[in-house]
């Protein structure tokens, strides 16, 4: 039996994530205040006490994701023993810290750039995002490509749910067309914009320059990358993966049914929520999964 570790992204965050970690391990309220320190401000205290809207400003929302994940599996110490990781979009930076692939400073910082950047792009050209329901995967890419504007397929995240990406004119004109290819459901995220679609080129060339710039090492175990889905050791291969990921689709269908067929039968999901696990369960009934 291989285990898997996988790490959530974006849209798992809460108020109050981590607080009990905080509480409870000495370990954690170090990691956390070292957390502030290099930030700049007390993203505990929107952590722990802030509102809804405090936490889904980018700017916190992906750190906090990040904290709450890499100090969850730091607090399990000799119990943390990956066979294989993987992250969902931002999750990958959590599984890069966990699988020591990254040091946990770099990775903080690289998740604010990363943010940061993201942040700018949504600004700069305002854009969006929908989950198509009920569709099969070559049905949705099929229809995009006869759009004439910026909308691409974004998150492959289990059989029958896609999520799109590109321009406000794109996801409208892509949520009707889909809707009469047959969608159960074309629903608009609440999100800043078009993440994972050519328009976060000015946040890829910007994540670019902080991640080569960057320290990384191989891997403890094989990391599954959302570019290609496959398993990868090799620290060079890995930054050049991250840096292609912010304007490529997360594959994360891919990545399950390939971790899958590598041996991992046991996925358990580090951080805020629970949404991998319904995914694993989806691309892969026969997996057993659980939280950290």
């Amino acid at each position: 039996m291989k285990k898997a570790y996988v790490f959530p992204g974006q849209g798992a965050q809460f108020v109050g994530m981590g607080k009990d970690l905080y509480d409870n391990s000495p370990l954690a309220k170090e990691m956390f205040e070292k957390a502030n320190d290099i930030l700049g401000f007390r993203i505990t205290d929107l952590m722990f006490a802030g509102t809804d809207e405090d936490l889904r400003q980018t700017r916190v929302t992906q750190p906090a994701i990040f904290l709450h994940s890499v100090i969850l599996a730091a607090t399990k110490g000799a119990e943390f023993t990956p066979d294989m990781v993987a992250g969902h979009s931002l999750g990958e930076f959590s599984a890069l810290v966990a699988s020591k692939a990254l040091a946990f400073e770099d990775g903080l910082k690289l998740v604010y750039a990363r943010a940061m950047a993201m942040q700018k792009a949504c600004e700069a050209h305002p854009s969006t995002m929908a989950a198509i329901i009920g569709l099969a995967d070559n049905v949705v890419e099929e229809t995009l490509a006869g759009i004439n504007e910026v909308v691409v397929p974004a998150n492959y995240n289990c059989p029958g749910q896609l999520v799109i990406s590109g321009s406000i004119e794109g996801i409208e004109i892509a949520c009707e067309k889909l809707k009469a290819a047959g969608a159960k459901r074309a629903l608009p995220l609440k999100v800043g914009g078009a993440f994972h679609s050519p328009l976060m080129e000015p946040a890829r060339i910007e994540l670019a320059a902080a991640i080569n710039s960057t320290p990384f090492n191989n891997p403890i175990c094989p990391i599954y990358q959302n570019v290609n889905a496959k398993a990868v050791t090799s620290a060079e291969e890995i930054k050049t993966n991250l840096i292609a990921q912010l304007t490529a689709p997360v594959r994360w269908t891919q990545i399950v049914q390939n971790m899958v067929a590598d041996g991992g039968t046991l996925f358990t999901e580090v951080g805020p929520g629970s949404v991998l696990q319904g995914l694993v369960k989806k691309i892969a009934p026969v997996a057993e999964v659980m939280s950290a």
